[in-house]
């Protein structure tokens, strides 16, 4: 849960009067000369360096995209569901303590259960307060990926088709490592790019995505069109393993250390 750890791991510690350690350091410049020779070489090998990273970081696309394969409903519903609570009770205790379990449940479910996003989010945390609403927008119910033939799809609650488009990689998005998906249809409003976290069923048990018509505004998480959304899904197929492990994931990387 890569967004929802760097966001609710602050909060949590803060409410738990955990320590928060920042560092920072510099890097001075060398003073020798350098060749001609060595300055061309130099660029030639940052040209070869960036080509391959390009070539690496589409393979990777692809890979997640294949490893994404299968369909995906809202994530909270599911896990926040009554009869997990114990489950999320038990999980705190054996990492804050029985008597701290509850309210640290309380706090990291409250960072990730907000109930607005875009530029109502950012006048409503304008003094602090911050959340994340995480469920799904326009309408969509269930998100499908179809990874060997790059399309992505999604229907409503009523089984309707909202979009089906193939997408093509457009690189990174560099502050949460999202990989970018545009649309190869002109006009594909609100679902012309995805942009996925590096998250999957096997690893995560869960998924973090965004997706929207304004590729800029995505990369965006605290002001813009999108300011704090973060749509996170479950499979349709899920079983309780899967649900326990995500709720057990969800608390060691946000109350452990």
């Amino acid at each position: 849960m890569r967004l929802m750890k760097k966001f609710v791991g602050v909060a949590a510690a803060l409410a738990l009067s955990a320590s928060l350690l920042v560092g920072c350091g510099g890097s001075t410049a060398s003073s020798a000369p350098v060749s001609a020779s060595s300055a061309a070489e130099s660029t030639a090998s940052s040209v070869e360096e960036a080509s391959s990273s390009a070539v690496n970081e589409e393979e990777a696309a692809a890979q997640l995209l294949n490893d994404l394969t299968g369909s995906y409903q809202e994530l909270w519903p599911v896990i926040l569901a009554d009869d997990y609570q114990q489950t999320w009770l038990d999980d705190c205790a054996a990492l804050v303590g029985e008597d701290n379990a509850e309210g640290a449940f309380e706090k990291l479910t409250s960072m990730i259960t907000g109930d607005v996003y875009g530029e109502d989010a950012v006048k409503a945390y304008a003094n602090g307060g911050e959340a994340y609403f995480c469920g799904f927008t326009n309408d969509l119910a269930t998100l499908t990926v179809d990874g060997e033939n790059s399309t992505i799809s999604g229907i409503d609650q009523d089984g309707n088709v909202l979009f089906s488009h193939t997408y093509h990689s457009i690189g990174m998005e560099s502050e949460r490592g999202m990989y970018e998906f545009e649309s190869d249809d002109a006009d594909s409003g609100e679902f012309t790019y995805f942009f996925f976290a590096p998250d999957t069923s096997a690893e995560t048990y869960h998924i973090e995505f965004r997706y929207g018509s304004d590729a800029e505004a995505l990369s965006q998480y605290d002001a813009g069109d999108y300011a704090y959304w973060m749509a996170s899904g479950i499979s349709t197929d899920c079983d309780q393993t899967m649900i326990d492990n995500c709720i057990e994931l969800f608390c060691t990387e946000n109350l452990a250390g």
